[in-house]
């Protein structure tokens, strides 16, 4: 079933390009860094081993939400101007468009809502470099923008799934771009899953919600980076088709 990528050989997957390299290998960087950021979370001992402080190492989820909002972006104008670019790259009649508006396509809404998302973790990562004692102060600045962000991703990744399969489920693991949005719409649940153990509670729980929610933010993070990296067959493929 993974004849198609392994078929390929991963040293000549230098297709920069293709749009698609690119937003995979930008995802691939901000889901590295995000499960960098977790791991040394979960495990505070190789944090250590580094000497990175609690702070250094939220600044890596901060610095790893910015890859994760420019490949979002990146893919929402790719499709905006599907079917709007010749095969030259230049725009036709319609005109380029950075963002475009397409609620009524399943592909553009669902870049759309994964770009929304990823602005939100800007927002909730950028907040938590410098979290407020309060505990309510904290699930309005850190929380509520992680659960918003997440519940975007969670739509987002099964609209992309839907558009793949052509209906609500199927599985196709022969294709490689169903193990894409698969592997990402896993990666989706696992980050709803985190941020719903996010929530900071007035008073200590029974057990370690962070602890839960961090796994899940790893478990997220390696998600996305698999699909990221199986773009990378996927522009191979797409630059060596013919036209």
């Amino acid at each position: 079933m993974w004849a198609d990528v392994t078929r390929t050989h991963w040293h000549d997957l230098w297709f920069p390009t293709r749009l698609n390299w690119w937003i995979g290998v930008v995802f691939a960087i901000g889901a590295f860094l995000f499960a960098l950021g977790a791991f040394l979370s979960l495990f505070p001992v190789a944090a250590g081993y580094w000497a990175l402080s609690n702070e250094q190492v939220n600044q890596i989820f901060f610095v790893g939400s910015l890859p994760f909002t420019t490949a979002a972006w990146l893919q929402l104008m790719q499709s905006a101007n599907a079917g709007g670019l010749s095969t030259s790259g230049e725009a036709t009649g319609r005109g380029f468009k950075l963002f475009g508006w397409y609620p009524n396509d399943a592909g553009w809404l669902s870049c759309a809502l994964q770009f929304a998302g990823t602005l939100l973790f800007n927002i909730n990562t950028f907040n938590a470099l410098s979290p407020d004692a309060n505990w309510i102060a904290q699930n309005v600045s850190i929380w509520l923008p992680d659960l918003f962000g997440s519940i975007f991703f969670l739509a987002s990744g099964y609209l992309a799934f839907v558009e793949t399969c052509h209906s609500h489920w199927a599985w196709m693991p022969h294709l490689l771009s169903w193990r894409i949005t698969f592997v990402n719409l896993l990666g989706c649940i696992f980050f709803m899953v985190s941020a719903l153990f996010a929530f900071v509670a007035p008073h200590p729980i029974a057990f370690n919600a962070t602890t839960v929610s961090l796994l899940f933010t790893l478990l997220g993070a390696i998600g996305f980076f698999v699909g990221a990296v199986l773009l990378l067959p996927e522009a191979a493929s797409e630059a060596t088709s013919p036209d």
